[in-house]
């Protein structure tokens, strides 16, 4: 099996540092492919004839299988190695692009974009890549780290998205497909730089001890903080997939040029960038649940306070900026609280656990937002359910803890058998 131990130090190793980079490289381009979908919704819509809610199924579907698969994945990579799945996902992901490319039906849509994109994620994004940063970095390093890693999918929203749009602008929605298919594949080079860490006879020793896979998942699953996590983030997943999707078709609908939702995208992207970092920064020093309850409320206050103002291309664009802070630092601060409670040797399975929690939300985000427009032609109940939801997660975050438990310690450290 892959060992866990972390490379001992005093600073930031060489390996730590090539890791960080190259899962940033790899979270850009994964994650910055996957939020320019929402650019391809009119244009494939007019062409086949289909709604919002039948685009917003097929997102909602890729949400979900990138969540259920993401348990799997993560255990196929703490046992086989994070670069083998990283290899194969891409690969998925380059194929469910081209499919789409070559789509003929709307069925094809759901296949490329809702099941192979959406198994493709899971190998390619935060699951699998943090984890391997993770093994490499000291523990008071990892919030950091994930901070950093998180940033590059920021960045990858805020270079891609604008890419994606003037693909599409200049030379269609399918040619668009083709090149962000060339910006995956170099996924499979940066891959390499995430290495196993050295294997150490303490941590050969651990890894024995620790229990195995089962043990881990019953401790998780016994470990009430861990739920909380759980329902927190599917908040998270709710929000991103709503906004990502529909924003820009719900700007042009109030009258807003459709550039505006493309610029309004990347500046999500743009703003997360130090709002990941900041967020993964302030888990090394601060409570990461309460950070968490923090970052909650706000985006529901921004919510609110975006549906009160007139609505113009600058009030979109102020949204999209205090939104992107907020955007994805929950993921630094989530996957550092389930390292703090179990430990790196199982946190691929364990976070996919909670990842899969978050793709659920994500599901219903981009489903219902659309399911409520092509229904009543308004998107103004799915605002005001991201409000009390965002609330809700901030009392739910408000009251969890993520310090391990004096009868559990860390998995790497553990020296105990069921």
């Amino acid at each position: 099996m892959t060992p866990s131990a972390t490379i001992p130090a005093s600073q930031w190793t060489r390996a730590a540092i090539i890791a960080i980079a190259c899962g940033a490289l790899i979270v850009t381009l994964s994650m910055g492919v996957r939020q320019s979908f929402g650019m391809f919704m009119q244009p494939i819509g007019r062409e086949f004839g289909i709604g919002r809610e039948y685009f917003g199924f097929a997102i909602a579907v890729q949400n979900l299988l990138f969540g259920l698969a993401q348990p799997f994945v993560g255990a196929i990579a703490d046992r086989y190695g994070v670069r083998r799945v990283l290899v194969v996902g891409t690969l998925v992901y380059a194929g469910g692009l081209l499919l789409a490319a070559f789509a003929l039906a709307p069925g094809g849509i759901l296949a490329s974009f809702g099941m192979l994109v959406g198994l493709g994620l899971s190998g390619t994004t935060f699951v699998v890549v943090l984890t391997g940063v993770a093994r490499l970095v000291r523990p008071e390093q990892r919030s950091m780290a994930f901070g950093l890693v998180t940033a590059g999918g920021s960045f990858g929203q805020f270079a891609v998205v604008p890419i994606a749009q003037a693909l599409i602008a200049n030379w269609g929605w399918r040619e668009a497909l083709f090149g962000l298919t060339g910006l995956i594949l170099i996924t499979i080079i940066a891959a390499a730089g995430i290495r196993r860490p050295q294997v150490t006879a303490a941590s050969a020793a651990a890894d024995a001890d620790d229990g195995g896979l089962r043990r881990a998942l019953a401790r998780a699953a016994a470990h009430p903080h861990y739920w909380l996590l759980n329902a927190g983030f599917f908040v998270c997943g709710f929000h991103i997939a709503f906004i990502a999707t529909h924003f820009p078709a719900y700007l042009v609908d109030q009258g807003i040029a459709a550039s505006v939702g493309a610029t309004a995208l990347a500046l999500v992207g743009l703003f997360n960038i130090a709002g990941s970092y900041l967020f993964g920064l302030w888990g090394g020093r601060h409570s990461r649940p309460r950070l968490l309850a923090a970052l909650y409320a706000a985006r529901a206050l921004a919510i609110a306070v975006f549906l009160l103002v007139p609505l113009s291309a600058f009030s979109a664009l102020a949204f999209a900026a205090v939104f992107g802070f907020l955007w994805l630092g929950t993921v630094p601060l989530t996957n550092g609280a389930v390292a703090s409670l179990f430990g790196v040797r199982y946190l691929s399975t364990l976070y996919g656990i909670v990842f899969l929690s978050h793709q659920v939300g994500s599901f219903l985000g981009a489903w219902v937002a659309g399911r409520f427009y092509d229904s009543t032609g308004s998107y103004g109940p799915v605002w005001i359910a991201s409000i009390a939801l965002g609330f809700l997660a901030a009392g739910i975050s408000f009251v969890t803890r993520d310090e391990p438990a004096a009868a559990t310690p860390p998995l790497q450290s553990a020296a105990s058998t069921p």
